[in-house]
C-alpha cells in the first residue's frame, strides 16, 4: 500500500513537534516498598519531522508505548526516546507521562492503613545526538499546613488548610519518587492521611498547630533539602494553600539549583 506519510513535501517546512497527545494507557511503574504498581497515565510522545516528509506514522508511537507498558520508570525513558528516533527516522523525541500513584499510609496513632493518591510525571527530550535533556520527575503532594499569623494573633486556635506542593526535579541518576514524596512532606506542618481515627485526629491537629508553616516556609524548606542533594541538578517548587479563611488560594513559586552546579 502507498505510504503516503513518506511522500515528499515541498513546502520545507520542518515541524519541531508532531505525534500522539494525551494517550491514556496501562502502565507499571517501579514501587520502593513493592517492586511494583499498575496505574493508567496519560502520556503523549512526539517526534521532530523533516521538512521534506509530509507526515509522521502515528501508529508506531503507540506501537512503541504498548512494547513498554510493562514497566514505565525514569530507568527506561531514555532508552524509549531512543526507540522513537529510530522507528520514525527523526532527528528528536519527546514524551511526557502523567499518573497517579498510591503510597500505602498509616494512621500515626491508631495504625489504621489506607491509600493516598499522589500525582506524579516523567518528562523527557533527546537531540539528535541521543543527549537527554530536561529530564524531569514531577509529584504533586497534598499537605497540611497552619498559618503563623492566626497563630500568633489568636486567643484560641489557628486556621488550617489543605494544600499542594508541586516539585519537578532534574538529576543525574536514579531516585525513588516515594523519598522525593517524603521530603516534601516533612516541609509542612503535618502530613495528610487518607484514614484518621480519634486519636489519630488530635495528633495530627495538634502536630500542625506546634508546628505552623506560611506557604513560603513550605516552598523555602523543600528547596533547602533539593540544593544540598548532590543528585539534583535543577528544580522547580510550586506551593499552594488552598485558604479555609479567604476566596481566594495562597501560592509561592521558586526555581534554583543544587549548590555545586553552576
Amino acid at each position: 500500500m502507498k505510504d503516503v506519510q513518506s511522500m515528499h513535501d515541498f513546502r520545507n517546512i520542518k515541524i519541531d513537534k508532531v505525534g500522539v497527545k494525551n494517550v491514556r494507557y496501562p502502565i507499571v511503574v517501579l514501587d520502593k516498598s513493592n517492586g511494583s504498581q499498575h496505574t493508567v497515565a496519560e502520556i503523549s510522545m512526539y517526534v521532530s519531522l523533516p521538512q521534506e516528509y509530509k507526515g509522521t506514522h502515528m501508529s508506531r508511537f503507540v506501537e512503541i508505548l504498548h512494547a513498554h507498558k510493562n514497566v514505565l520508570s525514569m530507568k527506561e525513558f531514555p532508552g524509549i526516546l531512543r526507540e522513537m528516533k529510530e522507528k520514525l527516522n527523526a532527528e528528536s523525541a519527546h514524551m511526557e507521562a502523567r499518573f497517579p500513584y498510591f503510597i500505602r499510609k498509616d494512621a500515626p496513632v491508631s495504625g489504621t492503613s489506607g491509600y493516598l493518591e499522589y500525582m506524579c510525571g516523567i518528562a523527557g527530550h533527546m537531540d539528535s545526538q541521543n543527549r537527554m535533556k530536561n529530564f524531569t520527575v514531577t509529584v504533586s503532594v497534598p499537605v497540611t499546613t497552619l498559618c503563623p499569623c492566626s497563630k500568633e494573633i489568636s486567643d484560641y486556635g489557628a486556621h488550617n488548610q489543605r494544600g499542594v506542593v508541586t516539585v519537578a526535579v532534574q538529576f543525574h541518576r536514579f531516585f525513588w519518587i516515594e523519598d522525593l514524596i517524603a521530603l516534601i512532606e516533612s516541609c509542612s506542618s503535618c502530613e495528610i492521611y487518607s484514614v484518621l481515627k480519634r486519636q489519630d485526629e488530635k495528633f495530627v491537629t495538634e502536630k500542625a498547630f506546634e508546628n505552623p508553616k506560611f506557604v513560603e516556609d513550605v516552598a523555602r524548606e523543600v528547596a533547602e533539602h533539593l540544593r544540598s542533594d548532590a543528585n539534583i541538578t535543577h528544580f522547580v517548587i510550586e506551593a499552594e494553600n488552598f485558604e479555609s479563611i479567604h476566596n481566594h488560594s495562597a501560592y509561592a513559586y521558586l526555581e534554583g539549583k543544587n549548590k555545586g552546579e553552576a
